[in-house]
């Protein structure tokens, strides 16, 4: 398993780093098998209204998964401890919804199709970053139903998840409601 610990206005010492890890295996130890990646972003508010100053990020990239999990609280130490605790209640979710029964589904990683990559990935361009403003995100979307897609928005612990439909084959995006349930967007068809 790959740890990958940044910080944002805060210096990552040895013994932030030594806790991550200790934290962060302690709770992927039963998930080894199904764990490739674990990246854990830590921050520091600068602002003095903000109550919840010391937030605790990590993203686990699980047989092709996303499991991303959040907590803030006035210690940096406690929001590693919150986020370590709900990280592993996803992947022990994770787990025992996709593993403890057979599926007939096919993993994610073996519906993508590997293409090669080029040695020169710029060509006759030249490099530029892009505009602060717009980050740019890219991955994998495999078509699913909207089940799987509620399955995907619950690990991800984020309030919408975008998706290509199997049943139409089109882009859609599903949504927690404020008022509980979720909602799906889907493009209407042309007239």
């Amino acid at each position: 398993m790959k740890l990958l610990i940044q910080g944002n206005n805060i210096t990552v010492t040895e013994s932030i780093h030594d806790y991550v890890q200790e934290k962060v295996e302690k709770a992927v130890k039963h998930f080894q098998n199904i764990t490739t990646k674990v990246d854990v972003h830590l921050s520091v508010a600068r602002n003095a209204r903000i109550n919840d100053k010391h937030k605790a990020e990590v993203t686990v990239y699980a047989n092709g998964t996303v499991i991303r999990a959040q907590e803030g609280s006035e210690n940096l130490y406690a929001s590693i401890d919150l986020v370590s605790d709900k990280i592993a209640r996803q992947l022990r979710k994770y787990k025992e919804k996709n593993f403890s029964k057979a599926h007939g589904h096919d993993k994610t990683e073996e519906l993508v199709a590997e293409i090669p990559v080029v040695d020169n990935l710029i060509g006759d361009r030249e490099p530029e970053l892009p505009a602060e403003s717009a980050r740019m995100k890219y991955f994998a979307m495999p078509p699913m139903s909207i089940e799987s897609a509620y399955e995907q928005l619950q690990m991800v612990d984020h309030d919408f998840y975008m998706f290509k439909n199997a049943a139409t084959g089109e882009i859609n995006v599903i949504y927690l409601r404020n008022h509980g349930g979720y909602g799906v967007i889907q493009p209407r068809p042309e007239i």
